[in-house]
C-alpha cells in the first residue's frame, strides 16, 4: 500500500477511538447501550462504563499511551488537561494497568485557578469534569509522552458551568427540542435535529527567528509597533497564489497530524495578506467541530515550530493588512439526513426551508447585540470594522434568489424562484458552467452560502463554542415561538404562510446584500435601527440586559449567575490583554526603541559636527536631527504618560469601569506612542533599528 490514497485512508482517524474501533473492541451489548447513550436515549450505567474504559485502556496502551487525561475548555478560551497514569500498585510491589468506568466518566481537577467570574471563591477548589461521550476520545503525542484524551465538560462543585462546552451542549439540546416541535407541526417524520459547523481557520506564519526578536509577538501575539511595509497586499497576488515550499511542507505535516486525530482538514490556501493562510474542515456536529478546531489551533502552533516558524492566531497581528477570522459555517440537519437550510430546486414552495430560514433571520435581527457580544475580544476589536473584515453592524446576506423570495413573501406570497442558469465563457474547449442562483458576499457578517449560514465575525483566536451556543439558543428561542403558533393552527398551510409572510415584513431591515465596508451602509444601518456596537466593552455590557438573562434562563443554557460570571470573565480578559500590551509597549519603548534612536541621534550629531568642522554646511543633517529629537521627545513623553494611565486603569476594581478605562484611555495613549515609534522606524538606520520590520516578517519565508 504505497499509494497516497491508501496511506491517507490508513492515517485518518488512526489515533481516534472511533465508532469503527468501538464496534471491533466492545461486546455487542455494550456497544448497543453506548450508542443509545450517545443519542440521549439511555444513561451510562457503571458496568457498561467499566467495559468501555477497559477497551479504551487496552487500545491506548497498544498505541504506546501511559496516561489518560480529561480534556476540557475552561473560560480561558484555550484547553486544559490533567494527566493521570494507568498504573495501579499491587500488593507485591509491582503495578498493573487499570482504568475504570468512574475514571472515564468523571474527573476532579482543581477549579480554583480557572476564571470563574465570582462563581467560586479562591479557597473553594473542587471542580468536576464529565465525559462528553458524543465527541470521540483520541490519542495525542507530545514529545515522547503519549496520552489518551477524553473530551469533557467542566463544572463547579455547585454545578455551575465553568467552561465553554457545557452551554454549547445545553444549546444543542434545546435547538433539537424546538426544531423537532416545528417539524412535527409541519408534518415531517424527523425525530431529532443537530446543529453542524465547519469553521474555517485563518492564520499567519512568521519565521521563528523574527518572533524571537519581537517581545510584542512573543507576549501579545500581535505587533504593537511596526511601520507599514513598502509593499503590502495591494497587488492582490498572494490570495490563492502558489504555495511556498516551506509553507507547503508545513501544511503537509499539519494535515497528516490532524487526520490522525480524525480532524477532516479539507481545504488549504494562501489568504489575502502576505504570510496569511487558511485551513477549512468538513462539517461535523458543533461540539465535535469545536473540539476539532481547538486541536487544529494547537496543532498549527506545534507543527509550525518544527518548521522553524511561528503560527500567529491573533485577529490583527499586523496593522494595515488583513486580520484573521474564523468563518463559522453553521446549519441544521435532521436524523434522516435533511439539511433544513437546503433551499432545493424551488425554494419558494419549500415550506420547511422557508420556516427555518425565517427563524434564523428573526433570531439574528432580534438578538443582533448578542451576536455581536459573542465575538467580542481585544483582538477582534482591531479587526471588526477594518477594511477587510465585517463591520460591527450585524446584517444578513441572503443573495438575489432568497431576497427576491423574501420580498415576494412580504408582498403576499412567493410564487417563483430565480434560477442560476449557465455561464458560457466563449471558448469552444471550455464547458458551460452551471451558475448558482446568487453571488456570494465576503463583506457580510452573516451570509447565506447555499445551504448554510457563514458567521464571519468570529475572531481567529476564539473558541467556536461561544458564538455557536448563542446562535443555537437564539434560533431555538424563535423556533419555540413558531412551534407554539403552529401547534394551535387548524389549517397548518395557511398558518405557515401567514407566519413566513409576517417574518418577511418585520425583518427585512436586517437583510443587506451590498458592500458592508462602506460608510454609506453604516448610515443606512442607523436609519434601519440596527445596532452598531464598535467596542468590546460596549458589546459585553449588553449581556446584563434583562431580556438576555431571561433568554438563557428560559432555555436552561445559562443561569443568571453563569451569564454574569461570563460577562465578568470576558471584561477582565479584555482589560488584562490591553494591560499586557501596554506594559509590553512601555518595556519595548524604554529598553529597545528609545535607546536605539538616541544612539542614532548621537551618530547624526557627530556627523553634523564633523561636516561643519570640514567647512561644509550640514543643513540636511541638522534638519534630520531635529526631526528625530522631536520624535524621541514625543515618544518618551507618550511612554511616561502611558505608564501612568495604564497603572490608573489597572487599579480600578469594577470590571466594566476598568474595561472602559483601558478602551477609552489606555488604547489612545498606546496609539500616541506607536505613532512616534513607527515614524522613527522609517528614519532610523536599518542597522540600528532593534527589531524585525513588517517587510521582513511578511515577505521572508
Amino acid at each position: 500500500m504505497n499509494c497516497p490514497e491508501c496511506s491517507t485512508q490508513e492515517v485518518f482517524g488512526s489515533n481516534v477511538f472511533s465508532d469503527v474501533t468501538m464496534r471491533e473492541r466492545l461486546p455487542k451489548n455494550a456497544y448497543k447501550t453506548f450508542r443509545l447513550v450517545q443519542q440521549g436515549k439511555a444513561e451510562l450505567d457503571r458496568a457498561t462504563a467499566d467495559v468501555i474504559a477497559n477497551a479504551m485502556k487496552d487500545w491506548a496502551i497498544e498505541k504506546g499511551a501511559t496516561h489518560y487525561c480529561h480534556w476540557f475548555q475552561p473560560m480561558t478560551g484555550t484547553t486544559a488537561e490533567k494527566h493521570d497514569s494507568f498504573i495501579s500498585p499491587t500488593a507485591d510491589g509491582r503495578v498493573m494497568m487499570e482504568f475504570s468506568g468512574k475514571e472515564l466518566s468523571q474527573g476532579e481537577p482543581d477549579a480554583s485557578s480557572f476564571p470563574s467570574g465570582g462563581l467560586r471563591a479562591t479557597f473553594e477548589a473542587r471542580g468536576y469534569t464529565a465525559w462528553d461521550c458524543t465527541s470521540p476520545v483520541f490519542i495525542k503525542k507530545d514529545g515522547k509522552n503519549i496520552t489518551l484524551f477524553i473530551p469533557c465538560a467542566f463544572c463547579s462543585y455547585t454545578g455551575d458551568a465553568l467552561d465553554k462546552k457545557t452551554p454549547l451542549l445545553r444549546s444543542m439540546d434545546v435547538l433539537d427540542k424546538q426544531a423537532v416541535r416545528v417539524l412535527k407541526a409541519l408534518g415531517t417524520k424527523s425525530t431529532s435535529v443537530i446543529a453542524t459547523l465547519g469553521p474555517e481557520q485563518e492564520y499567519f506564519l512568521v519565521d521563528k527567528k523574527f518572533v524571537e526578536k519581537r517581545l510584542d509577538l512573543m507576549l501579545c501575539g500581535r505587533t504593537i509597533f511596526g511601520a507599514p511595509s513598502p509593499r503590502g497586499q495591494e497587488l492582490e497576488d498572494h490570495y490563492f497564489g502558489s504555495l511556498n515550499e516551506r509553507v507547503a511542507s508545513f501544511m503537509f505535516e499539519l494535515n497528516t497530524e490532524l487526520w490522525k486525530l480524525g480532524v477532516s482538514a479539507k481545504t488549504q490556501h494562501n489568504e489575502v495578506a502576505p504570510a496569511q493562510y487558511e485551513l477549512a474542515p468538513v462539517f461535523s456536529t458543533v461540539n465535535v467541530a469545536t473540539d476539532h478546531n481547538q486541536l487544529t489551533m494547537e496543532t498549527m502552533q506545534k507543527v509550525a515550530i518544527r518548521h522553524g516558524m511561528v503560527c500567529l492566531l491573533n485577529e490583527k497581528p499586523f496593522a494595515g493588512v488583513n486580520g484573521s477570522g474564523k468563518h463559522n459555517n453553521w446549519s441544521m440537519v435532521t436524523n434522516d439526513g435533511i439539511n433544513l437550510l437546503e433551499p432545493g430546486v424551488t425554494p419558494h414552495d419549500n415550506m420547511v426551508f422557508l420556516v427555518f430560514l425565517c427563524a434564523v433571520v428573526r433570531a439574528v435581527d432580534k438578538y443582533a447585540k448578542l451576536m455581536r457580544a459573542s465575538v467580542a475580544n481585544a483582538g477582534n476589536e482591531h479587526r471588526l470594522g477594518a477594511n477587510e473584515a465585517p463591520p460591527a453592524i450585524v446584517s444578513i446576506f441572503l443573495g438575489d434568489q432568497l431576497t427576491d423570495i423574501f420580498e415576494q413573501l412580504a408582498a403576499g406570497g412567493a410564487k417563483t424562484s430565480k434560477k442560476g442558469g449557465e455561464l458560457k465563457l466563449g471558448v469552444s474547449t471550455l464547458p458551460p458552467l452551471p451558475k448558482d442562483s446568487t453571488d456570494r458576499n465576503r463583506t457580510s457578517p452573516f451570509a447565506f452560502t447555499g445551504n448554510k449560514f457563514e458567521f464571519r465575525m468570529v475572531g481567529s483566536t476564539q473558541s467556536t463554542a461561544g458564538p455557536t451556543f448563542v446562535l443555537n439558543t437564539i434560533v431555538a428561542d424563535v423556533l419555540d415561538e413558531f412551534a407554539s403558533e403552529l401547534e394551535k393552527a387548524s389549517d397548518i398551510t395557511k398558518a405557515t404562510q401567514k407566519l413566513v409572510q409576517r417574518i418577511a415584513k418585520d425583518h427585512m431591515r436586517i437583510v443587506f446584500n451590498g458592500d458592508n465596508y462602506t460608510a454609506e451602509w453604516a448610515k443606512e444601518a442607523e436609519k434601519r435601527g440596527l445596532p452598531n456596537l464598535k467596542s468590546t466593552v460596549e458589546s459585553l455590557e449588553c449581556l446584563g440586559d434583562k431580556e438576555y438573562i431571561e433568554l438563557f434562563k428560559k432555555h436552561k443554557v445559562l443561569s443568571k449567575n453563569e451569564l454574569h460570571a461570563r460577562t465578568e470573565i470576558l471584561l477582565d480578559a479584555y482589560s488584562m490583554m490591553i494591560n499586557i500590551e501596554a506594559r509590553t509597549m512601555v518595556q519595548m519603548a524604554n529598553r529597545q526603541i528609545l535607546p536605539a534612536c538616541i544612539d542614532y541621534a548621537g551618530n547624526l550629531a557627530s556627523s553634523v559636527i564633523a561636516v561643519e568642522d570640514a567647512g561644509i554646511a550640514a543643513d540636511a543633517q541638522k534638519a534630520k536631527l531635529i526631526e528625530i529629537n522631536d520624535l524621541i521627545a514625543a515618544m518618551d513623553k507618550g511612554t511616561r504618560e502611558l505608564e501612568q494611565i495604564k497603572d490608573k486603569a489597572a487599579s480600578t476594581s469594577n470590571a466594566v469601569k476598568k474595561a472602559r478605562a483601558f478602551h477609552d484611555e489606555v488604547k489612545p495613549a498606546m496609539a500616541t506612542v506607536r505613532a512616534a515609534a513607527d515614524k522613527l522606524e522609517t528614519i532610523v538606520d536599518a542597522l540600528i533599528w532593534p527589531m524585525p520590520t513588517y517587510a521582513e516578517m511578511l515577505f521572508i519565508k
